[in-house]
């Protein structure tokens, strides 16, 4: 893992909860809520606002993460996220490619890459030649078909152990990722989760942030006294 630029200043090995969130009325009380409950980076993925609207709206959860030291990631606009002064982009296989989006956004905004296959992993990961890699994490899954990536195969567990065996960078695990499935997604290697319905469409997202987030630190703390406890 590197040891310099964005994602060694944001400390992305230490942080486990990644809200991906669309737009909605109560936007910034939502992320707030999220964040209480232990949510540690914020993606706002918002495909169908007109730019002008996509920056305001950005720049309210912008605010909110600010005040939490929470990096903020704008999807798939690195323009609009170096208009702002956003903490990070994050751009899928379909967007403009990391190098070109690290030219906008400049070498002290995290990026980061979805991948979905041992072929997406293998172009990330030999792009990462010369002086600096062009992104700071991936993202990998979905694990399961998710309505949020509506049409796209689950990846199964076997990517993930691949991706998080493989990745010089933090990987976040997409797809069904709910205190029920993170005991699974640990043992395959993860230690980094993003997460959407779950939040998105709950009564209460703090509470079910605290109970997500309390999830993944044991199941995480168990790996890790596993592995540190382990004989040769």
């Amino acid at each position: 893992m590197s040891t310099s630029g964005p994602g060694h200043r944001w400390e992305l090995h230490r942080r486990r909860l990644y809200l991906c969130t669309p737009d909605r009325p109560d936007l910034e009380a939502f992320v707030e809520a999220c964040i209480q409950g232990g949510v540690d980076i914020v993606q706002l993925r918002e495909k169908d606002l007109p730019d002008g609207l996509l920056v305001q709206r950005a720049m309210a959860v912008q605010r909110v993460c600010a005040r939490h030291q929470v990096p903020f990631i704008l999807n798939d606009r690195p323009e609009l996220a170096a208009e702002i002064g956003a903490d990070g982009v994050h751009v899928g296989q379909d967007d403009m490619d990391p190098a070109t989006a690290r030219a906008l956004v400049g070498d002290d905004a995290l990026i980061g890459l979805s991948t979905h296959s041992p072929d997406d992993l293998a172009h990330a990961i030999g792009a990462a030649g010369g002086v600096r890699a062009p992104v700071d994490y991936l993202s990998a899954g979905p694990v399961v078909p998710t309505p949020t990536k509506p049409g796209r195969p689950g990846t199964g567990l076997n990517y993930i152990r691949e991706a998080n065996r493989r990745s010089p960078w933090p990987v976040w695990i997409t797809g069904g990722v709910d205190p029920t499935t993170v005991p699974d997604l640990v043992a395959a290697g993860a230690g980094h989760f993003v997460v959407v319905r779950w939040l998105t469409t709950a009564p209460d997202p703090a509470a079910n942030a605290r109970m997500l987030r309390r999830a993944i630190d044991v199941a995480v703390a168990g790996a890790e006294e596993g592995t540190s406890t382990a004989g040769p």
